[in-house]
């Protein structure tokens, strides 16, 4: 069999960028992992792992913590991966022989899938099955000295084409306001995480947000067609996407979404575009049992697909959705609706008869002095869920009570996830949880008073309540 046609050197840069930047999402992700597990998910955590794996059997959520789990050792799997992405990051899987480097990259996989199955509501973002499913066919690319194999390539760039269609295809579908393309009179506003030009966007003349969503609509639904079509226009196509990603990252705090989408965008980048980059040739031959297994892989991510295509095609399209808790051949998709007014969970203590004092939060919003910071590619998980809280009362069910009784006991831990404790000396004798109404202040508004946003009181959102009424 002539195996000419399956691998290609002119995609050696295209691969290099995109094993090195997977290798700094992984990273993120891990570190944030390290950072943030314990007071969310640990076994004195806002929803614990212990109770979590009581119920949830290895086929229900397979992951290495069925065998073991203590703080300790969660701590150990997150250290590990943030060691071996740092690792790769520098270029150590470039060097290593085949089956050694795609050990190393499934080393990231099996890892990080062992803390996105017991992640519960904290790892319920369309960007980890992302990760996950763009580090699972990083296994395959194989090491800089033998050629990348295109089928793989293209299994990204597919990928990429069920994020970028999926998501156009959820927007003309759900709200009317992506279809009279108002839809950017409210998002920048009302976001999840503004960013530090949020602001700035939102204050755009209203006939430029409404050429922003028209070429969002042609970035998503007529582009990704292009990743398909021979070179210069696959570079061409994927240049556009990089360039409205970029775009997103400076209007708002999405995580990795969008340095995960960017990465796969790299994968249909010619030399016509990345030839400059200083990357060693390939030098070996691909060996068959190599490119053997990369077939099985096609064919099945190929199966896999099924599910997502039906989806996509359907009229009941969902957004960020596995079809297996492997978390491959996912279907995704992100703000199929627009809310058009923005509401904030602000959490205050009081020490007895003292005066309520707001706990900040390192991301969200909440003094209106504030600046909205840069966070991503970084993920607060706790301040993305407060946002959902702000929608509905019931994202919070299952670890609201236990974030505020933590508040009430100056947690350690828990405190570590906010900005600033109000409460330093010892902790408040009672807590609440107010709703306020958000908005950006106008020009005029922002250099009278300095302020970046105008907030109201809406209503009581948790009553104040103490230990004694947490008492059984």
């Amino acid at each position: 069999m002539n195996w000419q046609w399956f691998v290609s050197a002119d995609y050696a840069q295209a691969r290099f960028v995109v094993q090195h930047l997977l290798a700094l999402t992984y990273l993120l992700a891990f570190l944030t992992a390290v950072t943030q597990f314990r007071p969310l998910l640990g076994e004195h955590g806002l929803t614990p792992v212990p109770r979590f794996l009581a119920a949830a059997g290895f086929r229900r959520a397979p992951s290495l913590f069925h065998l073991h789990y203590s703080d300790r050792f969660f701590a150990a799997v997150a250290w590990l991966g943030t060691a071996v992405s740092a690792a790769v990051l520098a270029g150590a899987a470039d060097v290593l022989p085949l089956w050694t480097s795609m050990a190393v990259w499934a080393l990231l996989w099996v890892l990080y899938l062992s803390i996105v199955n017991i992640g519960q509501v904290w790892y319920s973002f369309g960007w980890e099955s992302l990760l996950l499913e763009a580090g699972f066919l990083a296994i395959f690319l194989g090491p800089a000295h033998l050629p990348p194999p295109m089928p793989v390539l293209w299994l990204m760039c597919w990928l990429l084409f069920r994020v970028e269609f999926g998501a156009g295809l959820i927007k003309m579908r759900g709200d009317s306001c992506w279809r009279d393309l108002t839809a950017l009179y409210y998002h920048h506003e009302t976001q999840p995480m503004p960013g530090p030009l949020s602001r700035r966007f939102h204050r755009l003349p209203r006939p430029l947000h409404r050429i922003e969503v028209a070429a969002n609509h042609f970035t998503q639904l007529v582009v990704p067609f292009g990743l398909f079509a021979p070179q210069p226009v696959a570079s061409v196509a994927a240049v556009v996407v990089v360039a409205t990603q970029l775009w997103l990252v400076l209007s708002g705090n999405f995580a990795w979404l969008n340095l995960v989408t960017i990465t796969l965008a790299f994968a249909a980048m010619g030399p016509q575009v990345l030839g400059g980059l200083p990357v060693p040739l390939p030098d070996s031959p691909a060996p068959v049992w190599w490119l053997a297994l990369v077939l099985v892989l096609t064919a099945t991510m190929v199966a896999l697909s099924y599910a997502p295509v039906r989806n996509m095609l359907g009229r009941r399209q969902v957004m960020n959705r596995s079809f297996n808790k492997l978390h491959l051949g996912n279907t995704y998709g992100a703000f199929g609706s627009i809310t058009r007014t923005r509401y904030e969970v602000v959490v205050e203590g009081r020490d007895g008869d003292s005066q309520w004092r707001e706990y900040d939060f390192k991301g969200k919003p909440g003094d209106p002095m504030r600046r909205p910071p840069q966070v991503a590619p970084y993920h607060l998980r706790l301040d993305w869920l407060m946002w959902f809280c702000a929608i509905s009362p019931g994202y919070g069910r299952g670890w609201l009570p236990r974030f505020l009784e933590a508040l009430l006991r100056n947690d350690r831990h828990v405190l570590k996830l906010l900005r600033r404790n109000p409460f330093p000396q010892s902790p408040p004798t009672e807590v609440r949880a107010r709703f306020f109404h958000y908005r950006f202040t106008t020009a005029r508004e922002r250099r009278e008073t300095g302020a970046w946003w105008i907030r109201n009181p809406v209503g009581e959102y948790v009553p104040p309540m103490s230990l004694n009424d947490l008492a059984p």
